[in-house]
């Protein structure tokens, strides 16, 4: 069984993860991380990486950005892979991410549904076709979500860079001048209730709109999404892992 630690074990996403872990039969939920009350959780828990006793396989977090350092540094440190599902992320951020994976496998998307990796693919190659189109990205979430727009909008335009490398980023748009310009994505967050997660990916072309959509139903195929890439990750060597690579 692989030993598994959940960083931001307290939070909603952790809970989920957490329920998934100790009902999968090829996992052993050891331990949680958090600096939040976790006085109603069923598993052991700390409120700091110091403190951990146990040995684990492999960490999945599911915390707060400002919590990186931390988590990287224990997994460097008990040189344990990491899987990174956190999003709102700097550049700075990200860097050291990067620099962590030249010590430990680590495995990081900013969404780990599997759903949405195939919208990916599907819009990547919708942009060779269709060019020429206008394309607007449209994410709705919650009302307690904390950073806009979506890391998975932001995976979705950094796809179709990756095809037309030209196009530039418009964040919403607003004012008497806000006339769409050639060569640009427009990317727009909404915000409210419970939406769970929803990437709307529009082609607009001369007479005929061509729209990919994603829509999470629960929490539950982030936290899933994420053990798959734990079993993955912990027999591959040091390095940067993402859903591609698993794939």
């Amino acid at each position: 069984m692989l030993k598994v630690i959940i960083n931001g074990c307290s939070g909603k996403m952790g809970r989920v993860l957490a329920k998934c872990v100790i009902e999968d039969p090829e996992l052993e939920l050891i331990c949680g991380v958090s600096s939040n009350n976790t006085d109603d959780l069923n598993f052991k828990t700390y409120t700091n990486f110091n403190d951990i006793k146990e040995v684990a396989d492999v960490i999945i977090d599911f915390s707060h950005h400002s919590a990186l350092n931390e988590v990287l540094r224990y997994s460097v440190d008990t040189k344990t892979p990491l899987v990174i599902a956190t999003t709102g992320y700097n550049d700075d951020e990200l860097n050291k991410i990067y620099e962590a994976s030249k010590v430990i496998p680590l495995f990081h998307s900013y969404n780990m549904s599997l759903g949405v990796n195939i919208l990916l693919r599907l819009v990547k190659q919708a942009a060779k076709v269709l060019n020429d189109f206008d394309i607007e990205v449209i994410e709705k979430h919650h009302n307690k979500k904390v950073d806009a727009p979506s890391g998975t909008a932001v995976m979705i335009a950094n796809a179709i860079k990756e095809v037309l490398p030209n196009v530039e980023n418009n964040y919403g748009r607003y004012g008497r001048e806000a006339k769409r310009k050639e060569n640009e994505i427009g990317i727009h967050a909404i915000r409210g209730g419970t939406i769970v997660g929803e990437h709307d990916v529009i082609f607009a072309g001369h007479d005929e709109i061509v729209e990919i959509k994603h829509t999470a139903q629960s929490k539950d195929i982030f936290a899933k999404g994420s053990i798959v890439a734990a079993k993955f990750l912990v027999s591959q060597k040091p390095g940067y892992y993402n859903m591609d690579n698993m794939f």
